[in-house]
């Protein structure tokens, strides 16, 4: 049996202390409940998609570089080799030394290009995020929903809202820059 992870349960346990809570009466009016597909939003809103757009042509350039980078220590490496055998013994060794120095100077300008890119990228899935949070709750607000949930086991198409909330954001200016 699969154990389902703690936040589940104590979601299940939630609503269904709603549902064991509500009044008779109150289940006679039909509970609103709605479901949205985060990461689908994530993936197919305009807000999303010009987010990933901006960090492309943002990161392209350095990712560029990098690869030239790479190319060009990689042939330099394969140079060394192919003449190493009529190399005196300290020019053989300067030459090493150059590479593993620039090879040093490769990674850390990875790492950076690395943490720079996962740093601007939360920064543009926050923002996307916080709008599309922003729309669920008008629609939250406007339709009356008893709850919208952002995670679920299953959802049947009846109370999933992520259409409703992508074209929302598809139809929302955009955010100023």
């Amino acid at each position: 049996m699969k154990v389902l992870p703690l936040t589940t349960r104590v979601l299940a346990a939630a609503v269904s202390a709603v549902l064991y809570a509500w009044p008779a009466g109150a289940m006679a009016q039909e509970l609103r409940i709605g479901y949205v597909n985060s990461e689908r939003v994530l993936r197919e809103a305009a807000p999303a998609k010009a987010a990933q757009t901006r960090l492309e042509s943002e990161f392209s350039k350095r990712e560029k570089d990098l690869a030239e980078q790479g190319s060009r220590l990689k042939a330099a490496a394969e140079r060394l080799e192919k003449e190493a055998p009529t190399l005196s013994e300290s020019e053989r060794s300067r030459r090493q030394r150059e590479l593993i120095e620039q090879d040093r100077d490769m990674q850390r300008r990875r790492r950076e290009f690395q943490e720079d890119l996962t740093q601007r990228k939360n920064e543009e899935l926050a923002a996307v995020v916080e709008r599309a949070n922003r729309v669920i709750k008008q629609i939250f607000e406007q339709e009356k929903y008893d709850v919208i949930l952002q995670e679920a086991i299953f959802a049947g198409p009846r109370v999933d809202i992520t259409e409703k909330v992508i074209k929302a954001l598809n139809a929302a200016p955009p955010a100023p820059r």
